[in-house]
């Protein structure tokens, strides 16, 4: 059975504005490539993605898009990330699931991950995205993804797209 999660895809225009605010950056981080870059609403792990697929039509159904917009850094123990501001977002998630994990949800997009017992790896990182803030957008679509681990990375696959409402 693959792993699921559901998630929102920035728009190509808003992952080039983050492509181009890092730059090059190779600098001993596992950077996340940018067609894997997502704003994860619910994890579900191991689940049948038709099964899935049709309780999370119910529980998106009629729902508006939201508004988003990307910003600074942050960290947590093991990850570089972008916060991502947007006060319909949190709703989403939990519509979609987030409530169901023990952690409380924090809307993020993964830049890289760094080992856990070196986090001044990813200060600089903190520092130089400290102002970023990429254009506020209206996410009109949640996807439901598969992750398949491969030697590489995950690869995340889109099994289901649901249109929000367009408001």
């Amino acid at each position: 059975m693959p792993v699921l999660f559901s998630a929102l895809v920035p728009p190509d225009d808003v992952a080039e504005a983050v492509a181009e605010a890092l730059g090059d950056p190779g600098d001993g981080l596992r950077w996340e490539p940018p067609e894997r870059w997502h704003v994860t609403l619910a994890y579900y792990g191991p689940d049948d993605p038709e099964t899935r697929a049709a309780w999370l039509a119910d529980r998106l159904a009629g729902r508006a898009g939201v508004d988003v917009r990307l910003e600074k850094a942050a960290t947590f123990p093991g990850v570089l990330w972008l916060t991502v501001a947007g006060t319909e977002l949190t709703p989403l998630a939990l519509a979609a699931g987030a409530g169901a994990e023990a952690r409380p949800y924090v809307p993020h997009l993964t830049l890289a991950r760094f080992p856990r017992e070196d986090p001044g790896l990813a200060g600089r990182w903190t520092r130089a995205l400290s102002e970023f803030r990429s254009r506020r957008w209206t996410a009109t679509q949640v996807v439901l993804m598969t992750s398949e681990r491969e030697p590489a990375g995950p690869r995340y696959r889109v099994a289901r797209a649901f249109e929000l409402d367009r408001a």
